[in-house]
């Protein structure tokens, strides 16, 4: 043998026999043991094999949880099949049991026991019926619901004593009624002029009620009324008995003896008249002679609050009429007695509402100046209640006012004045014999009206775009000029101009006069100006900012005074209340103290 071929020998490894495993797959040999399982076995104590075979179980214990969780099966279907036949036979026994039962008896009603119940059942029926004698709807499922005042927390003020739980519906029903009048008392004047209605119907041998108002529009869809006879029959009856509500009382300055400090005025806020309206209250009135706060707006509804600020229930609204499609701008009382109410909006037409027959009439036009008056949102009623003053929509050389007869509604004249741009504003005199017709352009004329002519012109010094103009002071003034004392004339630049009339003359008439003062305190356009009926305190507002309202004291308003954007100012006719309102629909309500 060469030496390579030892060498080849000796490189290539020796041919071995394949492992041999434990078990081999289609073999009947038994395994092979290695050595090392039969060591570890024999490793292994009692206690060790006993943890083993609680962790990882063992064939015995495997096959005996198993039967025990078929027999636990087989136990819970054999109950429930039993418990559905026992239901079915329950079931079947009930139905041969009704069978001869009345369709009432067949359902009751699950409730507590009859003695912890505050009404008993025999009671209920009578109870109903006194409760309910004039309701307009009876439910009989009342006497049957069971209500509980332990459970809910804003139910327990209704209980009569701690310990009560359940109450009976008619008996909750009671309950709630009994609590909303102690929050809100019925107002004397409703319990007196209910009264007084159950006399007259007990007289008359029936119970018809009297119709609210008698609206008589052209159009159906032109006019509602939202009332009710509890607030429009008491109305009528209060204005034709002056006992019935408080009547204002004549202001001690009449005669001389009440007069407002000069230093600071005396003034004290009290409750709101209403609540928030819809809308801005454009339009504020008193009542000539009783306690009555008129008042209109956007909403299209005008307003009558009685004002009485002493609780428990201040200012209560009397009644409201509602006109479809109108927003209202203007409403007054028809002087002298106030019986009546003229409103109107941007509209060909007014309304004339009679308080005492509740009637609403409609004036469609002005005949014959139908051209001239395509508005007649703008209306002022002379004091002494003969005349009604429009301002009209030509602007054609001017502007001009038409005037009518209050009661007939028919043109009487009308009067023009030579002012670019058209009427500012108007004011009657105090004798309502006249009227000072203010144009935009400062021009102002003097019209009487038994002359039914112009009789005095002058001009407003340094008019800059007048915007109103408003008479105040009582019976010291010019006599043939409607014995007015002061006039103020208010422009767009907010300045304020007054003028005393004591020495004016018709016949000699200065032609550029001289104010007597003038107020610098509005920075924005003059929208309201208002004197006090005995001509000691003026109010001065501009609408086109908030809380701008000024009066000549200094101590008031204050920065913290609620006023808002004023739309409306009144007085009262004794001078002693001032009703302010703003866009938000609030009426304000001050007294003024001397």
């Amino acid at each position: 043998m060469s030496r390579v071929d030892e060498i080849s020998q000796i490189s290539r490894p020796a041919e071995s026999t394949p492992p041999t495993f434990p078990y081999e797959r289609g073999s009947d040999s038994s395994p092979v043991s290695s050595g090392f399982e039969s060591d570890d076995q024999d490793g292994k104590d009692s206690l060790e094999l006993e943890l083993e075979k609680a962790v990882f179980g063992d064939d015995s214990g495997f096959h005996q949880r198993l039967n025990e969780h078929s027999r636990r099966k087989d136990s819970q279907v054999l109950s429930t099949t039993q418990r559905n036949d026992l239901q079915t036979r329950r079931e079947r026994q009930e139905l041969e049991n009704i069978q001869d039962l009345e369709d009432a008896d067949l359902f009751v009603l699950d409730s507590a026991p009859s003695g912890q119940l505050v009404t008993k059942t025999s009671n209920l029926e009578s109870q109903a019926s006194k409760d309910d004698a004039g309701a307009a709807w009876y439910d009989s499922d009342d006497e049957r619901i069971v209500v509980s005042l332990q459970n809910n927390p804003r139910l327990r003020k209704l209980r009569v004593y701690e310990d009560e739980d359940l109450v009976n519906g008619v008996e909750y029903r009671k309950r709630l009624r009994r609590q909303f009048e102690h929050l809100n008392p019925v107002p004397r004047w409703a319990i007196q002029s209910s009264h007084g209605m159950d006399i007259e119907r007990s007289q008359r041998g029936h119970s018809t009620v009297t119709p609210v108002l008698d609206q008589r529009p052209e159009s159906d869809d032109e006019m509602s009324v939202d009332s009710d006879a509890l607030s429009s029959a008491p109305l009528a009856k209060f204005l034709q008995n002056p006992s019935s509500l408080i009547q204002q009382q004549p202001s001690t300055s009449q005669s001389g003896k009440r007069k407002l400090r000069s230093e600071v005025i005396d003034i004290q806020q009290t409750k709101d008249v209403g609540g928030a309206q819809p809308s801005a209250v454009t339009s504020l009135e008193f009542h000539p002679h009783h306690a009555i706060l008129l008042s209109s707006g956007p909403a299209s509804t005008v307003s009558l609050h009685h004002i009485s600020p002493r609780p428990p229930n201040p200012n209560p609204l009397l009644t409201s009429l509602h006109v479809r499609s109108t927003s209202l701008a203007t409403s007054s009382f028809l002087p002298p007695d106030g019986s009546k109410v003229l409103f109107a909006g941007r509209r060909r037409y007014f309304h004339s509402w009679d308080l005492e027959t509740g009637r609403v009439d409609k004036i469609s036009r002005v005949h014959g100046h139908e051209g001239e008056q395509k508005s007649m949102e703008r209306f002022k009623l002379s004091p002494c209640g003969r005349w009604m003053g429009l301002v009209g929509s030509q602007r054609k050389g001017g502007g001009l006012i038409n005037v009518l007869d209050a009661n007939t509604k028919q043109w009487i004249g009308e009067v023009r004045v030579e002012s670019k741009g058209g009427v500012a504003d108007f004011a009657w005199w105090r004798d309502g014999n006249g009227m000072t017709v203010l144009g935009k352009g400062g021009e102002a004329v003097e019209w009487e009206g038994k002359q039914k002519k112009i009789v005095a012109r002058w001009v407003d010094e340094g008019a800059v775009g007048t915007t109103i103009v408003a008479m105040g002071g009582r019976g010291t003034g010019a006599k043939d000029l409607g014995n007015d004392r002061w006039v103020a004339v208010g422009s767009s630049s907010g300045i304020v101009n007054v003028y005393d009339r004591k020495n004016w003359e018709a016949q000699d008439m200065a032609a550029n006069p001289k104010p007597v003062r003038a107020f610098d305190q509005l920075t924005t356009p003059t929208s309201h100006l208002t004197f006090s009926p005995d001509g000691q305190l003026m109010v001065m507002a501009s609408r086109w900012k908030r809380d701008a309202l000024r009066i000549v004291y200094k101590n008031w308003p204050t920065s913290s005074t609620p006023l808002g954007r004023i739309t409306a100012v009144a007085f009262a006719p004794n001078s002693e209340m001032v009703a302010v309102a703003n866009e938000q629909g609030r009426i304000r309500l001050w007294e003024l103290r001397a």
